[in-house]
């Protein structure tokens, strides 16, 4: 059992909680993942760990609730246990001093991007993150993400906080004043990622980007994450989940993430008229 040490919500409808996993605090690295049932009958779902205390034996998981689990998660308070927390999975980032890395995060997607800012800014790095929301109100940890930046740029697309605009928007406009960019990384909606690699495309920028295809056991055995790379099948669990955003087929990835959409709404209504309750408390509007 994997006790919640800590939960608290930082945005609507986003949770991050501290969990108890000292093997797992201890193997991780920058881009790697989980996967976790919240209990016997529930099902497997992955999510990137957002940071890990090794000393304390502890990892960091940041989450949108979207579906079932999520929505179950968002129920469970500080006492509670996961019954499964495997990993980490997945490969590791690769990290070293590129030079000047440009970290684009993108509403969730910000969660994930945390643990390989940190280790580019540690690495030697001058990191430009650039982070995006719709509206101030769910822009997320940008205030970890500063610590680990040399330079911070927050765009939303209403203009509420930060510059008016798009994440890509940003991004072009450090490529048009001739800013020297070694490395693009870029984690968010598919949508977003797809956006930056049409930007970073023309200026031949190495662009790497974090997927998140559909899951099931996360070893490559259920061939559920399949991904096109380069016109190749990859399996998002083990050659990924960071792939060269040039190659992916970001279409078909799309398509694939939409092939559940029913079946997970009628779970999700079902799951809503019966609510577990819940002690923890939150700010109105959370």
């Amino acid at each position: 059992m994997f006790e919640i040490l800590e939960k608290e919500r930082i945005g609507p409808g986003v949770n991050r909680a501290v969990i108890s996993a000292p093997a797992v605090a201890r193997a991780h690295k920058p881009g790697q993942f989980i996967i976790l049932r919240c209990h016997q009958d529930g099902e497997r779902i992955p999510l990137t760990v957002a940071d890990k205390d090794v000393d304390k034996g502890t990892i960091t998981l940041v989450w949108q609730e979207v579906g079932v689990t999520t929505y179950y998660m968002g129920t469970m308070c500080p006492g509670d246990s996961l019954i499964d927390v495997v990993g980490p999975l997945g490969t590791p980032t690769h990290i070293e001093n590129f030079g000047t890395v440009v970290c684009v995060g993108g509403g969730i997607g910000v969660a994930p991007l945390y643990p390989i800012t940190k280790g580019m800014y540690e690495a030697g790095n001058h990191v430009i993150s650039i982070l995006g929301a719709r509206t101030e109100g769910l822009l997320i940890m940008t205030e970890d993400l500063k610590k680990v930046s040399t330079e911070q740029l927050i765009a939303t697309d209403d203009g509420s906080f930060g510059i008016h605009g798009f994440v890509t928007q940003v991004l072009q406009g450090l490529i048009d004043k001739g800013t020297k960019i070694d490395l693009v990384v870029a984690i968010g909606p598919v949508p977003m990622m797809k956006a930056v690699v049409n930007v970073t495309r023309p200026a031949a920028l190495p662009t790497v980007v974090s997927l998140n295809p559909i899951m099931v056991d996360g070893t490559g055995m259920c061939g559920a994450c399949r991904v096109e790379v380069n016109g190749e099948t990859k399996f998002g669990c083990v050659d990924g989940p960071e792939f060269d955003g040039f190659a992916v087929d970001f279409d078909l990835l799309t398509k694939r993430l939409a092939m559940y959409k029913g079946p997970e709404l009628v779970a999700l209504n079902k799951f809503r008229e019966t609510p577990r309750g819940c002690e923890c408390t939150f700010p109105e509007g959370m």
